[in-house]
């Protein structure tokens, strides 16, 4: 998959024991680092789709923490090399990965696994609550060429 320009996906290691285990999620000292805003829980409950939205400033990081999500990104830049290309990432404890989302990429996600889904988030910036720096478009619309259905087969 060609990936969206600026976006950039990092895969976690797990380090086992006898006790348990112990994953890095995110480190000041990797690239994908810019700055940090806030971290929080987004979640959803099997087949329920969030989407779609973007940010004109904030980075956003993804770590699915919990379950599955399929992760969808669509390049709708004027002026991206990228320009109509779309991401599908599918995130969580069987594949854990740190996803990059960079500002003005649409972008939503779908729990596919049979509990909640569970993404942490670790934005560059903070949530301004008298102006959000967030905009949206219905799941279901035209101006995305995606299908959020299950793909059988």
């Amino acid at each position: 998959m060609k990936l969206i320009q600026g976006v950039k996906v990092r895969n976690l290691k797990r380090i086992p024991d006898e006790r348990g285990f112990l994953m890095e999620l995110f480190r000041s000292d990797w690239e994908e680092f810019e700055r940090f805003g806030q971290a929080y829980i987004t979640a959803c409950y099997p087949g329920v789709v969030k989407a779609w939205h973007y940010h004109k400033v904030q980075t956003d990081h993804f770590i699915c923490i919990h379950g599955m999500a399929k992760v969808v990104l669509y390049d709708g830049r004027e002026d991206s090399p990228t320009r109509g290309e779309i991401n599908e990432f599918f995130i969580g404890e069987l594949n854990p990965i740190l996803l990059k989302i960079p500002p003005l990429v649409m972008h939503g996600f779908k729990g596919v696994s049979p509990e909640m889904a569970m993404i942490l988030n670790i934005p560059t910036e903070l949530y301004r609550y008298d102006q959000p720096d967030e905009f949206r478009l219905p799941p279901h619309t035209d101006q995305i060429p995606y299908d959020w259905a299950r793909k059988d087969g």
